[in-house]
């Protein structure tokens, strides 16, 4: 069985949306098509009669910094964010999570925008891109909008976005400033299943301690006593939309990690109630490693707001 009867690929945002429309709601957008075409492989998606390939659209292929904001295309793919020196430094938690996404063959193609067009609340990019106050340009035949990136999600699964219609073309959000960090865990099952069991992304601003090079000599001690103006926090997936815990949040701001991380956990745990998956692992478990994410990744990001250095971990080894 084929499925698509059409395979287009427009050089512009104009150009997509009038292929959309000229099927009316019988084409789909694709990227890389690592989740797509395997769902209607798998009969999870009905077949199409034409796809539209954004992937030769310059204009949602490119990293850009203006205006004190990185604006990243919809067409990017998860290597070329790996491999960008700006996003980095700038947003090390979005590296670090487009950096486990499959493998190398999936990286290589698989877009960010495809990450998050799927609407799932585990997905990895949406997780950092969430922690990063991120926007989302959608095209439509009617213009563009910008949307806050939490807006996007209807259900697991379901966007408000309309990919029959309309189109994600780029991402926006602040870039680092002195005195921010972000980073990105990831807890995985063992026996290697692609599924994770829970992932989470943070990012901080920390007041101006005087801590610096010197308090490299008691690291511990140095992230500790950072106190954290402000948080954000997201841990995916513990409901049916990406969410972020704004409690653990509160319970942060204006405080230590050394006088808050305990109640940060506790407060993070109590919030979110994830379900028992036999692909994951049990209620229970999920809880328990909402603690283990939340105590690596916090110290991660407090030193790197200390020191203004970001190398992302653990990016390119699955």
């Amino acid at each position: 069985m084929n499925l698509w009867q059409h395979y287009h690929m427009p050089k512009t945002v104009d150009e997509a949306l009038a292929r959309l429309r000229e099927y009316d709601g019988r084409a789909r957008v694709v990227g890389g098509g690592t989740d797509l075409i395997l769902e209607m492989q798998q009969g999870r998606k009905p077949p199409v009669e034409a796809m539209v390939d954004v992937t030769a659209i310059p204009d949602i292929t490119q990293i850009r910094v203006q205006d004190g904001m990185i604006e990243i295309g919809a067409g990017v793919t998860h290597t070329e964010i790996v491999k960008s020196e700006v996003v980095a430094q700038q947003a090390t938690c979005l590296v670090e999570s487009c950096g486990v996404i499959g493998g190398p063959q999936v990286r290589n193609v698989a877009t960010l925008g495809g990450n998050v067009a799927h609407a799932l609340p585990a997905a990895d990019g949406t997780t950092a891109l969430v922690v990063l106050d991120a926007e989302v340009e959608v095209a439509r035949t009617d213009g563009r909008v910008w949307r806050p990136i939490l807006r996007l999600f209807k259900g697991p699964g379901i966007s408000a976005v309309d990919h029959s219609r309309e189109l994600i073309t780029r991402f926006r959000f602040p870039a680092g400033a002195p005195g921010t960090g972000s980073a990105f865990k990831r807890i995985m099952r063992p026996q290697g299943v692609a599924l994770p069991i829970l992932a989470g992304a943070v990012w901080v601003q920390i007041a101006d301690r005087g801590l610096g090079a010197g308090a490299q000599e008691d690291w511990p001690a140095a992230i500790g006593e950072c106190v954290v103006e402000e948080a954000r926090i997201c841990i995916g997936p513990v409901q049916p939309v990406p969410v972020r815990a704004r409690q653990a949040e509160q319970a942060l701001r204006g405080r230590s990690l050394a006088d808050a991380l305990d109640e940060v956990v506790a407060e993070a745990q109590a919030e979110f109630t994830p379900r028992t998956s036999k692909h994951r692992a049990t209620a229970e478990y999920r809880v328990e490693m909402i603690e283990v994410l939340l105590r690596r990744a916090l110290p991660l990001a407090v030193r790197r707001a200390l020191t203004g250095e970001a190398v992302p971990e653990g990016v390119g080894l699955q």
